[in-house]
Order: C-alpha cells, then structure tokens, then sequence
C-alpha cells in the first residue's frame, strides 16, 4: 500500500466560547461589591461610558450637564488620542451584541417594571414572622453614625500617654500595642520584636509586664491561660491550686474532672468553686471595645409583602451599577478622529460599552427571574418559617425558568435575597430532600437539622438528654426517614456535644 499526502475538507460543529462570551459569564457570577470594582475599571477605561446621575424622574441637573458637555468637547480629541495610543487597537470589536440603536444612550440598572408578583395561596400571619432582622430597618441619622465607639488599639494608646514610658520604652510599647487583635491578644513574637528593634528581649517582656496591667484586665496576653491567670491576679485569687488548674486547660476541656481534681489536689467542692471562679472571667477582654464596622450586605433582590398573601418580588436599585453609552460624546470624537488608530478605537469603545450595558441588564433580569422562582418555590418558609422549608435543588429551578443548571448556579453564588425574615444567601434556600417515613412530601434537610436543635434544646435535665438513637426514632414518628449516622453529621455540624458530653455538662450545672 503506497502512502501519498493528500488534502482533505471535513465540516463539523463546535461550540467556542468568545471572549465577550467568557467577560458575560463572569459578570452573572460576581458579587455586587466585585461588580462595582469591575464597572469603576471599564468607567476608567472606555471614555464612552457614564454613570447614569438622572433621578427616579429622567431629569437631569441642567447646568451640571452643560458644565460636562463643555468639558467633554475640550478633551475629546486628546483623551481618544491618548487612549488609542496605549491601547491594543488590533483586538477584535466585541460581536456579542448588535449595534445599539441610535439615541441618547443606552440604560442598564434595575425598577419596578420587572417586579413580578406571585400569589402563595393565603393571608399570611405576620404575627409569627418576628424572627431575623428586617430589610426595612430605621436610617441611620447623621448623628448616630458620627458617635463611634471607641476601639481597644485606642483604649490602649490613650493609656499609654499617662503611664509613664519614654525613650526606646514607648516605642517597644507603640509596637506591642499594634500587634494586639480584637480580643486583646498579643499576636506577636516577643524575641522577634526584641530582634527588629535592636533592644534586649528582657527590655521588651519588661514592657510587656507594665503593658499587662493596662485595662481591661487580660489584654496583652499571649493565650487564654495567660489572659484568665492576669484577671485572677488582679483578684488575689491565683493560689497554687487555681494556676494548677490554669496550667492544664486541657483536661478542663475533655471534661477530665478526675484528672483535675488529682492535679489540683482539691476535692469535688473546691473544683466546683474554682470553675464557677474561672467562668465568670472574661476570655475575650478587648471584645468588649468597638472595632472596624462590618461591612454591610447588600442584598441583589427584595421580597416584599403584598395584600392577600401575595410576595413581590424586585430588584435591588442600589446593587445595581446605572451606566449609559454616551452617543453625543461618541458623535463628537469619531467627526473629529484623524488617523484609522483613533477610529478603530473609538469604535471598539462603542462596541465594548453597548455589550457591557447590555449584559449588566441580562445579569439583572436573570437574577429576577431566578430569584422569583425561589420565593414560588420556597412561599412556606417566608410565612410560617425554617420548618417549613421546601427541598429544593438547582435542576428544579433551572427547568422552571428555561435556563442551565449552571447559569443558576452561578446566579446564586455570593447573591442575597432579602426577606421579612432577615437577609439569607440565595443558596441557603436550596437543601437536599430527606425522604418521607410514611410516603408523603420529603423533607428539607435545613427543617430536619432545625428539629434537631429544637430537640436538644429542650433538654433541661440529665435525665431528659435525649440521644441519636433516641433522635431518629422522635423523627421517625413525626414523618422523617433518618439515619442515625445522618443525625450524628447533623449535630456535629452545628457543633452539638454527643449525648455523653451534654449530660455531663447538665449535672455539672446543677
């Protein structure tokens, strides 16, 4: 058989994902806060897009505009020339949408005309929807933010002007303080800070002892031992027997109280003592100072109650970024572009802002859709509670809506929905189904781990701790099919003691 080359034509589909492709399936998957950092970049990079600064009503400041139009006519030419030249002109314009229409400019941000409405089958009792916090909670006044409370780095500063040190000993304290967390622990290596300061590491524990009697009591230590030793210290009451105790936290954990009562050498009476000594000491002696305001959620979307049972749905305004091609400003600078870089520019900047504003709006309406099939699909939760949560996976809400399983699932990732009973991650509403004992509808597995808890909750006494085995078979007769290696999973995941452990704790207390 001779072998000859030979040339040959085959016709076959592909599926290739464009870079525009890829730039609108990041979009649908970032967080509001990810999404403002993106928007502020393309605001930076591409000259053709602006924030939308019209009111609820479309109008506009007048003069602002003219003050804006004035500028951009003075800069134009320079700021495209500028652009182009340091721009990759021989990319490809981006083919993921059509041409915009012609007009003022493009909108992309989220108002009521997409709010759908869903009817969930009855009144619903508000009476038993008190628990989570609200989304419509009072403002905050101005003089209600100016008050901050102040932190414990500040605390400590403030104590360290009157107490006394100077020269290389204020600075080895300045250092110290900086290396104390929230909790008031130290978090630095003292022979390291000896080191980088060039000073005896005796010099710096001697600051760090004057440094430990600053208030709150507890602060400056290096772990719990030495935080609680320094609060009996102040107390007069770290006898041998108590730093005995101090030194073997460790069997106080397991519950050892054999082992503690013999390296105490004390009797069962002094260890009940000495522990409700040690509990009513403070672990934590800085968490009682402000520290840095947590950044609040913003949630995508917001559900609203309605007359007559009914939940509206819409999307959150302030989580959406407003922007606008400007079609005047891109008029202007193509008349006057000189050379084929400033066109080929301008026009890959017109292209690349119409597809961003596009795709924030298919971002937003896919987040509405999604999230309207969430409060259909989960309408018991939001009136009656976590009991009544529904098993709920991706496929079912993506055959719903016409849409990927995947697309949902990037949809749901770092989103919150904000209901009238607290603001949830949208991927909280969605728990694997745990079957029925008698037949009927599965049950949520986020109801089932709430039986639990309610369950354990309610144990009092040492005679009434209730265990796995005993678990299952109460769940087993209220319509729950439940392993008991799946009660175990549970409770170990809400960090629960095992039913040994819980009932120690109950004859201790008593």
């Amino acid at each position: 058989m001779a072998l000859s080359p030979r040339l040959e034509l085959r016709q076959g589909q592909g599926l290739v994902i464009t870079p525009q492709l890829q730039q609108a399936i990041k979009l649908l998957q970032l967080s509001s806060v990810e999404l403002d950092s993106y928007v502020e970049g393309e605001l930076e990079r591409n000259p053709l897009l602006q924030r939308d600064e019209r009111d609820s009503d479309g109008e506009t400041d007048a003069p602002a505009a003219a003050e804006r139009e004035t500028e951009i006519g003075e800069t134009a030419l320079d700021r495209i020339t500028d652009a182009a030249a340091a721009a990759d002109i021989d990319a490809a314009p981006g083919d993921l949408y059509a041409e915009a229409s012609p007009g003022e400019g493009l909108n992309a941000h989220g108002d009521d005309s997409g709010a759908e409405t869903y009817q969930t089958g009855g009144a619903v009792d508000w009476s038993r929807a008190g628990r989570g916090g609200g989304f419509d909670g009072e403002e905050q006044t101005l003089e209600g933010g100016a008050q901050r409370a102040k932190t414990l780095s500040e605390h400590l500063a403030d104590q360290l002007v009157v107490a006394g040190f100077a020269g290389a000993d204020y600075l080895i304290a300045q250092v110290l303080i900086d290396g104390v967390d929230e909790g008031g622990y130290l978090r630095l290596d003292l022979k390291e800070v000896a080191e980088r300061l060039g000073c005896a590491p005796e010099k710096a524990q001697a600051v760090l002892t004057r440094l430990q009697g600053f208030e709150p009591t507890g602060v400056f230590a290096r772990d719990v031992a030495e935080c609680l030793r320094l609060q009996l210290i102040e107390r007069d009451r770290c006898d041998p027997a108590m730093s005995a105790l101090l030194d073997n936290l460790d069997l106080l954990a397991k519950r050892d109280m054999s082992g503690l009562r013999r390296v105490c050498a004390v009797d069962e009476e002094d260890l009940k003592e000495m522990l409700a000594e040690l509990r009513a000491l403070t672990p934590r002696p800085g968490a009682a100072f402000g520290g840095e305001p947590a950044a609040p959620i913003t949630p995508d979307a917001v559900v609203r109650e309605s007359l007559g049972g009914l939940w509206h749905v819409e999307l959150n305004s302030d989580a959406l970024p407003r922007l606008l091609v400007d079609q005047r400003y891109h008029a202007r600078v193509s008349g006057g572009a000189r050379t084929d870089a400033d066109k080929t520019f301008v026009a890959d900047c017109l292209a690349s802002a119409n597809w961003l504003v596009r795709s924030l709006d298919q971002r937003a309406k896919t987040i509405l859709k999604v999230a309207s099939e969430i409060v259909r699909q989960q309408d018991g939760f939001l009136a009656f509670g976590v009991e009544h949560l529904r098993p709920l996976n991706l496929k079912t809400v993506a055959e719903a809506i016409g849409m990927h399983e995947s697309t949902v699932s990037r949809v749901t990732s770092n989103k919150y929905l904000a209901t009238p009973r607290g603001v949830f991650e949208m991927k909280f509403f969605f728990t694997a189904a745990i079957q029925s004992s008698d037949g009927g509808a599965a049950h949520s597995a986020e109801s089932v781990r709430h039986r639990i808890r309610q369950l354990i909750d309610s144990e009092v006494e040492p005679e009434t701790v209730l265990s796995d085995d005993r678990i299952v078979e109460i769940l087993n007769e209220t319509g729950v099919d439940i392993a008991r290696r799946t009660v175990a999973k549970y409770r170990e995941a809400m960090r629960i003691p095992s039913s040994v452990e819980r009932r120690r704790m109950l004859k201790e207390a008593c």
